[in-house]
């Protein structure tokens, strides 16, 4: 065989799944895996998957899920962006710009004008250098027993259509987020 072979780009393929063993076999078993365990949120599980594979072994994911969101009076509906992960030893290889361009590729089929993720701090300017921008503003989102809580996460968005516009006002997630 060709020594091209291993020097093939990575290749996004669509997951039927997406399980806590998937999950572990590219962040590892621990119990705060993302980091945001001490946010004290419960989260919706993704319904379209996307992820990399290197040899047999699933490297990296990015979840989508359609959610709605009220905009200050407008209630419209986001895909929410979530699960990205990437194996701590194929980081810094493109890995996460291949599988959220991918899943934001999806995504404009679905019909929502944005694209809307939580994040924690240190992860905003990977985010902005793929194209997205935080919002300014606190976002409310919904929790279990009716409690509203201030996500503690940052907020950012991409447009998923040309010359769609982010609307003014407070931002509310009509649902636990994602």
């Amino acid at each position: 065989m060709s020594d091209n072979q291993s020097f093939a780009a990575p290749a996004v393929v669509r997951l039927p799944r997406y399980t806590k063993t998937e999950q572990d076999e590219i962040l590892g078993d621990g119990d705060d895996p993302f980091g945001v365990a001490a946010a004290g949120l419960t989260w919706l599980p993704k319904e379209e998957h996307f992820g990399i594979r290197h040899g047999d072994r699933l490297v990296a994911h990015a979840g989508l899920l359609r959610l709605p969101v009220a905009i200050g009076d407008t209630r419209t509906e986001v895909v929410g962006v979530g699960g990205v992960a990437v194996a701590p030893d194929m980081q810094g290889q493109g890995l996460a710009r291949l599988v959220v361009t991918a899943a934001l590729d999806h995504a404009r089929t679905m019909g929502p004008q944005h694209a809307l993720l939580f994040c924690r701090p240190p992860l905003v300017p990977l985010y902005q250098r793929l194209g997205w921008h935080p919002l300014d503003k606190d976002v409310l989102v919904e929790q279990p027993e009716t409690r509203l809580v201030t996500m503690p996460l940052r907020t950012m968005v991409t447009p998923l259509r040309d010359k769609a516009h982010w609307p003014s006002g407070p931002v509310r997630l009509l649902s636990l987020p994602m």
